[in-house]
């Protein structure tokens, strides 16, 4: 049987810049599962188009929220041709009803134990039309060819996955409902064989806090060690309460860290559940993490129903003088399935009921305190003075010790800010100039458009 496993574009007239993307995990994982006597192809659209005619008899679709529109494109247009379509991934299992329309079958949740079944029962003739195992065993090696497709990106990254679960539970995410509260490992012996099998020397781990479970982080980072890679992860800022974790992530190769500090208001630092809750702390704790040479890539959100216009500004100071090495400037996005969602909705503020928006970078409700277009011209601007040349020189001096990397990184956003401020403009036009305060209407299904 051959098999098509796709990874579709949210703007199939745009496309992200392949040097920088990271191959699609979970495809590889589909394939690693598949039975030996099948043939798999992975297509990315983001760096080739898909052949709507291609010899197959079975097409799998992964997509998360903001790219499930161009899914549903696909999953009806090869439905046509007589293929049989599953879909899969972030979208579909918080809506698996909604994705339920548009395929024969939806893979809820995570793929481990049911995808063997699922491709039996179709040779079988007895497809279902939803498989879902709420405990899949973790244990078991899953070999991913990532060959060609990873040499053509920038540093040749190598995606990663330790660990599954998150505790906090934060109103603004759907992982705890995706992956549940409990964080779940993959034994370090098959993390340890995934780098090795790939030859890379360039690991990015995808887990939301690779710090999750201490013994398990520094038995990792021990692990690690004797491979002499680099590496780059998410964690949380409670990293610098163990010095100990702290020296062995750096001695095994951390050389970046994504942290989510999402607010430097201290009337919504308090909400958030996070473990520092004042500026001080937080200052303290990013002076700390870089006196181990490690480079701190924080994760802003803007939007929150304290923040007022005030907070773009002080936000990007606060960055620039505890000399933070980039940064992601990110709006609130209420994903299906998430709190914020439910009380947006229940309040009457979402304005835009299309999933392509519901991407981070775009405003589809009406905060609290300013206006749509505001909220998208402050993050845009935000953005904009971060990046700047002067910003980027003065905060070198607080990250010589990988001035190279500093350099480069700082250097592609720098270039991506005019494409944003363009962005901004077809925006106005598009969401905003419309109708700014547009109360909620019930959410639309998104039609599949005619391939």
């Amino acid at each position: 049987m051959k098999i098509l496993l796709i990874s579709p574009a949210v703007d199939p007239h745009k496309r992200t810049n392949k040097q920088l993307m990271i191959p699609p995990l979970a495809l590889y994982i589909l394939e690693g599962l598949t039975p030996p006597e099948h043939e798999v192809k992975i297509i990315e659209e983001e760096i080739e188009e898909i052949n709507l005619n291609e010899v197959c008899d079975l097409v799998g679709i992964s997509c998360m929220t903001a790219n499930a529109p161009r899914a549903y494109e696909f999953a009806t247009a090869f439905k046509k041709r007589g293929k049989k379509v599953i879909l899969g991934g972030v979208h579909p299992t918080i809506l698996p009803e909604e994705a339920s329309r548009y395929a024969d079958c939806v893979v809820i949740g995570e793929a481990e134990g049911v995808w063997e079944t699922l491709i039996h029962d179709l040779q079988e003739g007895h497809l279902q039309k939803k498989y879902y195992n709420p405990n899949p065993d973790l244990g078991k090696y899953i070999p991913k060819k990532f060959s060609k497709r990873v040499n053509n990106r920038l540093f040749k990254l190598i995606p990663i996955l330790t660990s599954r679960g998150c505790p906090y539970n934060c109103d603004f995410c759907c992982v705890t409902n995706l992956f549940g509260a409990k964080i779940r490992h993959i034994p370090i012996a098959n993390v340890v064989r995934d780098i090795i099998d790939s030859k890379a020397r360039n690991i990015i781990f995808l887990d939301d806090n690779i710090i999750g479970h201490k013994q398990y982080a520094k038995e990792l980072f021990t692990a690690l060690k004797p491979l002499k890679i680099n590496w780059v992860g998410q964690a949380s800022i409670s990293f610098i309460n163990d010095r100990e974790m702290i020296k062995l992530a750096a001695e095994s190769g951390c050389r970046a860290l994504f942290i989510g500090i999402e607010s430097v208001y201290e009337k919504q630092m308090r909400i958030l559940p996070k473990m520092i809750k004042n500026i001080q702390n937080l200052e303290r704790a990013l002076k700390e993490i870089r006196k181990f040479h490690i480079l701190i890539h924080a994760s802003i959100i803007y939007g929150f129903d304290n923040d007022t216009l005030n907070v773009f500004d002080e936000t990007v100071d606060f960055l620039i003088r505890n000399k933070v090495s980039t940064v992601s400037f990110n709006v609130l996005t209420p994903y299906p399935g998430t709190k914020t969602f439910q009380t947006l909705k229940m309040e009457g503020r979402l304005i835009n009921d299309n999933w392509k928006y519901y991407d981070h970078n775009t405003v589809v409700f009406l905060p609290q305190n300013m206006t749509p277009y505001e909220l998208q011209y402050g993050k845009t601007m935000s953005r904009r003075k971060f990046y700047s040349i002067k910003s980027i020189f003065k905060r070198l001096v607080g990250n010589m010790y990988s001035p190279g990397i500093y350099l480069a990184a700082n250097y592609g956003h720098f270039k991506q800010v005019k494409l944003e401020a363009k962005r901004i403009i077809r925006l106005k036009k598009e969401l905003f100039d419309k109708n700014p305060n547009e109360k909620f209407t019930p959410l639309k299904i998104v039609e599949a458009s005619s391939l």
